[in-house]
């Protein structure tokens, strides 16, 4: 299911229950962390991202300037090469042309390099957090702080071996499970 309003194409769980299984304390520091940040709506790197390791029952709280390194994003994708034969075509150009094109512009080793890279990363199922992805997320958490939205992403990385991707959730006071502990 393709989730209304999700800044990403990853499939997005129920709202109700991305907080499931956190205990109280964990819940209690969320609320925290929520009203640290309406204290201090102001769009800055240090914002807080949060990260959700389920398989260790952990959440973690880091910078957004720290995520890239954290859990770097794939840019496989986005390789100049790739780009480049990709806007070919999409100006009418046949796809052996913009190849040919593309070898004469980069070199047919970068170009064929590029392509390994980006096939190898479609099959490795650890960097489905791309670019685009990281971006993405980047530009909602900036667009919701400035119209003074109190709201923090959390990813929630999939358990070792599992056929999912990261998924992505936004936790705020109107997030079910936390209207509980307002109480």
């Amino acid at each position: 299911m393709w989730r209304t309003g999700s800044p990403t194409q990853a499939p997005m769980d129920d709202p109700t229950h991305h907080l499931e299984g956190l205990t109280s304390r964990q819940r209690q520091g969320l609320q925290n962390l929520l009203n640290d940040l309406r204290g201090s709506l102001a769009w800055s790197w240090q914002l807080p991202v949060l990260i959700r390791q389920r398989c260790w029952l952990r959440l973690e709280t880091i910078q957004l300037s720290e995520l890239h390194r954290w859990l770097p994003p794939d840019g496989c994708e986005d390789a100049p090469e790739l780009s480049r034969y990709r806007e070919l075509v999409a100006l009418g150009w046949s796809p052996l042309q913009a190849q040919e094109q593309c070898w004469q512009e980069f070199g047919d080793d970068d170009c064929r390099i590029a392509l390994q890279r980006f096939w190898a990363s479609q099959h490795d199922r650890k960097h489905d957090w791309t670019l685009q992805r990281y971006l993405a997320m980047v530009s909602r958490y900036r667009q919701s702080i400035e119209a003074g939205v109190t709201t923090i992403p959390m990813l929630v990385l999939p358990r070792s071996g599992a056929a999912t991707d990261h998924q992505l959730h936004w936790v705020s006071d109107s997030t079910p499970p936390m209207r509980h502990t307002c109480a």
